[in-house]
């Protein structure tokens, strides 16, 4: 292990040895015991950066500063109003549709449609029928 090495160890794992990766031990602990000063002040500077990270303590925030932080932060939209923009008009437009369709449907029903049947529009078809038809009618006029 060369003493650069060591040091970017030393930087990323701290000055615990048993934090480093174990393929990587062993020949840290050789370069330190053959007396390297570099390897040794980057033992040094870890270790002070450590007992730095572990003597921090967290400031805990007022409670009451936090219930203002989340009361001031923005809510979240409702589906509603999320689409109340576009809804409203399409909804509008969609009942008006519905009652125009709706008063055609109406009026078509109500309108009493002509009979269509073979006395009102004979057709060419019913030639056979018109003359039971008439068979039948001229026999009632004689009774």
């Amino acid at each position: 292990m060369t003493p650069e090495r060591f040091v970017h160890l030393a930087d990323a794992y701290g000055a615990d040895l048993q934090r480093w990766p174990v393929a990587e031990q062993t020949s840290a602990r050789t370069l330190l015991d053959s007396g390297s000063a570099v390897a040794r002040e980057a033992l040094d500077a870890a270790r002070w950066l450590d007992t730095q990270l572990d003597s921090h303590q967290l400031a805990f925030a007022d409670p009451a500063l936090a219930r203002q932080i989340r009361r001031s932060a923005p809510q979240p939209a409702s589906l509603w109003s999320r689409y109340a923009r576009w809804l409203s008009p399409a909804s509008v437009v969609g009942v008006g549709i519905a009652g125009i369709v709706t008063g055609m449907l109406v009026a078509s029903l109500s309108v009493p449609l002509p009979m269509l049947s073979s006395e009102v529009l004979p057709s060419v078809f019913d030639q056979g029928d018109a003359q039971v038809l008439f068979t039948v009618n001229a026999e009632e006029a004689e009774q």
